[in-house]
C-alpha cells in the first residue's frame, strides 16, 4: 500500500460558550492526545511501522468544525476515526459522517459533564441516519480530572482499532487468481459481488501458463534467483519420499528445485510487482497486480504436469527467506480457495502474524484414538481433536517453534530472530509430493505444530440469498506423543504438515463438543491464526456487514456497533443477522 490509513481522533465539546467550552478544552484535548499515544504505543501496521494518528486541528462543538474535521481527515487517508468526549455535546451536529469509515465513540465516565449522554445521543443519531458506530464507555465512574484509560476501555479502544485498520489496509488492495477453479471446490470461484461490496477490494486474474511463460523466457530476478535456490538447498532439509518406488524420481529433484525457486519468485512479482523486470525490459509485468492476497489453483492443470505450489505457498506465506526476516509477500491460499484466503487476510490483518492453512480433515474422539493408538488423550485434547493438515503447504511459522517467554509463538515479522527462523527450518521436511495427487512433482512440507498455542480458526462462508457468513472457533493446539503423532499421520499423508487442533467447547449448540464443531465447519479448509482473536474477528465481521454463525467467544467479550441491540438482545446471533442485512454491505 502507498501510505498507511491513519486513525482519526476527533475531540467533541460541549458548543456553549460563557465558561463552558472553556472549561472543558483542555480535558477534551487531553483525552484525544492521551488515545493516540496509545495506538502509536501499542500498534502496528503490516508492515512493522506505528500506527499513526491524527487529530482535529482544534475541539468540535458544531457542524463547521466538524466539516472543518472532515476535510483534514479527507486529506490525510483516514481510514477510521474515534470521536472522545466528557462532557454533554450537540449530537447530529458533531457527528462523522463519512458513511464507509468505521466509526466508534468514547464517552468518559464521569459525573461532572457526563459524556455518557452525548454518546448515547450521538449512537441513536448514527443509527437513524443508517451508519452505525461503536460506543464505549467505562464500567467504573472516573474523576474529572483523572487522566488514566480503564483497562476495560484500553480493551474496546484496541479492539475496535485493530478492526478498523483491517477494514481499511484492505480497501483498494486486490485478490489476485492464480489459475481458476481448483477440483470444483466451491471456495475457487472467485466472486467480485463478494471481495467488493464487502471488503472493498478489487479482484485480479491470471491463466496459471504465466508461470510457465515467465520461467521460459526468465522473467524474474535471476540474481535474486540463484540466491533463493542456494538458500532452499542449504536450509531445506529433503525428508523420506513416502511414494512407492516406482513412482520415486529422485532424477528430478534439481528441476523441481530450480522451477520451484522460480516459482516463488514469480507469485512475488505477480502479486507486488518487481522494478528489477523493468530493467530487463519487461515493464508491464513490473507492475504486478497489487495483491495483499492471492491464490494457487495448482490442481489438476498445473500439478498433473509440473512441480506443485507448495514451497511457493509456504515461502510467500512465511516470516523469512533466502534475505532474512521480513514480511510475508501475502497472504496465499491454496487451491485457490478465495474465501479461506479472505479467511487467512482477516487474521493476517489483525494479528500481523503468518496464518495457517489448513484442511478440517478428521475428528478424532478420545474412543478412536484410544482404539488406534492405544493412548489415553488429556489435557485439552481430552474431548477429542480436529486433525488439521493441508495438502502439502503451510507458512514455516506454523510450526511454532519461534518463543517468547519459554512459550511457542507465531511471531510479527519484525520480532522474529535468525533463532527463530533457524528453529523452523529444522522442525521442518521437505518430501517428494505423493505422485497419485501431484504426478508433476514437487514438494511437500512437514512439520508438527507445537503445542499449547492459543489459536483462532476461522472461515466465511457464502450462502445462496443470505451472502457471507463467518464461523470462529478459539482453541488451542495439542502435542501427542511421537509413537502415537506418527500412527496418526500414516493414516493420512505423513508429508503434510499437521496442526492438532482442540477448541474450547461451550456444552452448547455447534460447540457442545468437538464432533459438532467438526459437523457445523461449512467447508473443507480453515484459516488459524496465532492467539485468540474471535472477539476481534465479530468487530471486524460487523464493520463488513457479515453475520457470524458459529463461535465461541464469552458473550461479555463480543463488541460490536450500538445498534445491533436496536435488532434485539434476547437472540443476539439473530440479531446480528438482521443487522447485518438492515445495513448492508459496507461499499454498498
Amino acid at each position: 500500500m502507498a501510505e498507511h490509513p491513519k486513525i482519526g481522533i476527533r475531540p467533541i465539546i460541549d458548543g456553549r460558550r460563557r465558561g463552558v467550552r472553556e472549561s472543558l478544552e483542555d480535558q477534551t484535548m487531553g483525552m484525544a492526545q492521551r488515545l493516540a499515544k496509545l495506538y502509536t504505543d501499542e500498534l502496528h501496521y503490516i508492515d512493522g511501522e506505528p500506527v499513526k494518528c491524527i487529530i482535529a486541528d482544534t475541539t468540535i462543538g458544531g457542524v463547521s468544525e466538524a466539516i472543518a474535521c472532515q476535510k483534514k481527515f479527507d486529506t490525510e487517508n483516514v481510514g477510521l476515526t474515534v470521536s472522545v468526549t466528557p462532557c454533554w455535546c450537540y449530537g447530529t451536529e458533531t457527528l462523522q459522517m463519512d458513511t464507509r469509515t468505521p466509526h466508534a465513540i468514547w464517552g468518559f465516565n464521569g459525573t461532572e459533564r457526563p459524556g455518557a449522554v452525548y454518546l448515547a445521543a450521538a449512537l441513536a443519531g448514527h443509527a437513524q441516519l443508517g451508519f452505525p458506530a461503536f460506543g464505549i464507555y467505562g464500567k467504573q465512574v472516573q474523576d474529572a480530572d483523572d487522566e488514566t484509560i480503564p483497562d476495560d476501555v484500553r480493551g474496546r479502544l484496541l479492539d475496535f482499532a485493530k478492526a478498523g485498520l483491517a477494514v481499511a489496509q484492505m480497501r483498494g488492495e486486490a485478490y489476485l487468481s492464480m489459475g481458476s477453479v481448483a477440483m470444483g471446490i466451491a471456495g475457487s470461484t472467485v466472486k467480485d459481488e463478494f471481495f467488493g461490496p464487502y471488503l472493498g477490494m478489487r479482484n485480479e486474474y491470471i491463466d496459471m501458463s504465466e508461470f510457465y511463460r515467465r520461467i521460459n523466457e526468465k522473467i524474474y530476478d535471476e540474481e535474486e534467483y540463484e540466491k533463493a535456490l542456494k538458500w532452499m538447498k542449504e536450509n531445506f532439509t529433503i525428508g523420506k519420499d513416502y511414494n512407492p518406488e516406482k513412482n520415486q524420481h529422485p532424477e528430478r529433484h534439481e528441476d523441481w528445485w530450480e522451477t520451484c525457486a522460480k516459482m516463488v519468485l514469480i507469485g512475488h512479482d505477480l502479486m507486488k510487482g518487481n522494478p528489477k523486470l523493468a530493467e530487463k525490459g519487461w515493464a508491464e509485468e513490473a507492475g504486478g497486480h497489487g495483491a495483499i492476497a492471492a491464490g494457487f489453483q495448482g490442481q489438476r492443470q498445473w500439478t498433473d504436469g509440473m512441480p506443485n505450489g507448495d514451497v511457493m505457498e509456504t515461502v510467500l506465506n512465511t516470516n523469512f527467506d533466502w534475505n532474512g526476516a521480513r514480511q510475508p509477500v501475502g497472504v496465499v491460499a491454496t487451491e485457490n480457495d478465495s474465501l479461506n484466503g479472505a479467511s487467512m487476510l482477516f487474521g493476517y490483518l489483525l494479528t500481523n502474524t503468518p496464518q495457517i492453512f489448513s484442511d478440517v480433515r478428521t475428528y478424532w474422539s478420545p474412543e478412536s484414538v484410544k482404539r488406534v493408538t492405544g493412548y489415553e488423550l488429556e489435557g485439552h485434547a481430552k474431548d477429542g481433536f480436529l486433525d488439521l493438515r493441508n495438502s502439502g503447504s503451510t507458512t514455516l511459522d506454523g510450526a511454532g517453534k519461534a518463543t517468547r517467554d519459554g512459550k511457542p509463538v507465531i511471531k510479527p515479522w519484525w520480532e522474529v530472530t535468525e533463532e527463530d527462523q533457524k528453529a523452523a527450518l529444522e522442525a521442518t521436511t521437505f518430501h517428494p509430493s505423493g505422485y497419485e495427487y501431484f504426478p508433476g512433482g514437487g514438494w511437500s512440507t512437514h512439520f508438527r505444530t507445537s503445542g499449547e498455542m492459543p489459536v483462532t480458526m476461522c472461515r466465511i462462508n457464502l450462502v445462496y440469498g443470505q451472502g457471507p457468513v463467518l464461523q470462529i472457533a478459539e482453541g488451542w493446539t495439542i502435542d501427542l506423543p511421537d509413537e502415537v503423532a506418527t500412527t496418526i499421520e500414516q493414516r493420512t499423508d505423513p508429508a503434510w504438515p499437521t496442526t492438532w487442533f482442540a477448541p474450547r467447547l461451550t456444552g452448547e449448540g455447534a460447540f457442545a463438543s468437538v464432533y459438532d464443531v467438526m459437523n457445523n465447519w461449512g467447508a473443507n479448509h480453515g484459516a488459524i491464526s496465532y492467539g485468540h482473536i474471535g472477539a476481534q474477528l465479530i468487530t471486524l465481521a460487523s464493520m463488513l456487514r457479515i453475520p457470524v454463525n458459529m463461535h465461541n467467544v464469552p458473550e461479555d467479550d463480543i463488541f460490536r456497533p450500538r445498534a445491533w441491540t436496536l435488532f434485539g438482545t434476547a437472540d443476539v446471533e439473530g440479531a446480528d443477522y438482521r443487522a447485518c442485512k438492515n445495513f448492508g454491505p459496507l461499499y454498498r
